[in-house]
């Protein structure tokens, strides 16, 4: 079966054709386009076939956002999507929607071992519920029930529920954030935009001022991927700090949501930032972070933590959906 797939964010928007058989998935021809460069879905899609000349009858999309009803308002973007209406405007026989963090879930069964890092390998042929938790533009986080045969994906906004500080600075880092946004998430310091509050927020508690030229690579690009730069190259004691922070809360977010989901199968860590910053993940304080709850570390020390290397992984996953449903 060939259909479109497409994984849409508050950043980018990734579209491809994706062909399933016998249980297998192959993804071609993916296009990467930004997503505030377009009003709407279908402009980009219609961009796409444009370029490619591909047409085809079915199309599921992973987005940034909850899904109801095959209904979705992208969290990070001024975009409403309902698949009937999708359906119509495309021509499509048939379209469906899901959470992008859910597609993730659906799209670890297609992968091999060549697609993971493993952080912390756990108990050998691990065995139970999972979970994804992945930290990009947002925080998603999802999880997979094991039902005995199979896991059975399903999507969850747990990246929304409220930070809980821990020391002092964490509760000035708090305090900071509560008056600039009032409710503060998780999503708000374990994030690519959590990434830059942590740093602006270290910049004004050490009353430190951002150099010349690091001012001109946040200007210029991915503030948090400046951020990271900066401290992996040491030419920034601020950078390097918030990197080493953002680690760590990582790494608590990641434990709580394994110990909410008994993931006893497998953590993953999804989106684009753990790939880019494997380093910082193995040497800095997120396993540590991970393993400490208390009574409950020797069972966080049998699961499986691994990192998604794959960035196609919400397209095989929204190719898998289309297929079950």
């Amino acid at each position: 079966m060939k259909m479109l797939v497409g994984d849409i964010g508050g950043t980018k928007t990734v579209l491809a054709i994706a062909e399933t058989e016998s249980g297998v998935v192959r993804v071609t021809g993916d296009r990467r386009y930004a997503s505030r460069d377009y009003p709407s879905l279908e402009d980009v899609v219609a961009r796409f076939v444009d370029e490619t000349g591909v047409v085809c009858e079915t199309a599921t999309f992973a987005v940034a956002g909850p899904v109801r009803g095959d209904r979705s308002e992208i969290t990070n973007l001024p975009w409403d999507l309902d698949a009937r209406h999708l359906e119509k405007l495309l021509e499509l026989r048939a379209a469906r929607l899901l959470n992008d963090v859910e597609a993730v879930a659906w799209g670890i069964a297609a992968l091999g071992p060549e697609d993971f890092d493993v952080l912390h390998p756990g108990e050998p042929n691990a065995v139970g519920n999972a979970c994804v938790v992945a930290a990009g533009t947002g925080l998603g986080e999802a999880g997979m029930h094991w039902d005995g045969a199979r896991h059975r994906p399903f999507a969850t906004e747990g990246g929304h529920t409220e930070f809980a500080p821990r020391d002092d600075r964490e509760r000035a880092l708090f305090r900071n954030l509560e008056e600039r946004y009032g409710h503060v998430s998780w999503e708000r310091v374990v994030s690519g935009m959590g990434i830059a509050n942590i740093y602006r927020f270290l910049l004004e508690w050490h009353g430190a001022v951002s150099s010349g030229p690091l001012q001109e690579a946040m200007e210029a690009g991915d503030e948090s991927a400046a951020i990271a730069a900066a401290a992996a190259d040491g030419s920034c004691s601020i950078c390097a700090e918030t990197m080493q922070l953002f680690a760590d809360l990582y790494g608590r977010e990641a434990g709580n949501l394994a110990l909410k989901h008994m993931a006893v199968g497998g953590v993953y860590l999804g989106g684009g930032i753990a790939p880019k910053n494997l380093d910082l993940l193995r040497r800095g304080p997120f396993l540590n972070a991970f393993f400490d709850k208390g009574r409950m570390e020797t069972l966080m020390r049998q699961m499986p933590v691994k990192v998604i290397l794959e960035q196609r992984v919400p397209l095989f996953g929204a190719a898998r959906f289309m297929a079950a449903s």
